[in-house]
């Protein structure tokens, strides 16, 4: 495979991040929602996400968009605001390619950059693929809260990790 762009998202990848979006919702415990979202769902986060000056990026695969990624608050609370937790897609026909671990290493080189000083990513924890690219991008296993969440019928474990940026100061 073609070693991905990473860019910048723009509104004409919003119907690819709908399609990754709704086919990780239908089809895997990555998300735990289990009502599929419209276009206008993804505008509304895409603008909030922007307002708030969150990256949202995108791994670009000749042309297509093979992923996507982006980090929010974790709490909503002021003395939380230099930590945030990440989310990262990949369309089901790259992944294993390194979409992934692209989007992951720009999104924690920008988070960096933005004074972020902890990033926190929370995974189900039978994704062991999922739970293998963030050790590797030296993220630490910090533990498993067990039977938190249910979807496809069935109690699913949540494994916490976190990454501590070097100090922006």
């Amino acid at each position: 495979m073609t070693a991905p762009i990473i860019r910048d998202a723009t509104e004409a990848d919003f119907q690819a991040i709908l399609e990754i979006y709704n086919d990780a919702v239908a089809n895997t415990t990555a998300i735990w929602n289990e009502t599929q979202v419209d276009l206008a769902n993804r505008q509304e986060w895409f603008a909030a996400r922007q307002a708030r000056g969150f990256p949202i990026l995108v791994a670009d695969v000749g042309g297509a968009v093979a992923g996507y990624a982006s980090y929010g608050d974790w709490r909503a609370f002021e003395g939380f605001r230099n930590t945030v937790e990440h989310s990262v897609y990949v369309h089901k026909d790259h992944r294993g390619a390194g979409a992934g671990r692209a989007l992951m290493r720009a999104l924690i080189e920008q988070a960096g950059k933005r004074g972020i000083h902890v990033m926190v990513a929370c995974v189900e924890a039978g994704n062991s693929a999922s739970v293998r690219l963030h050790e590797g991008l030296g993220f630490r296993n910090v533990g498993t809260f067990s039977e938190v969440g249910t979807k496809f019928g069935r109690w699913l474990d949540l494994t916490c990790l976190e990454l501590r940026l070097p100090s922006s100061s």
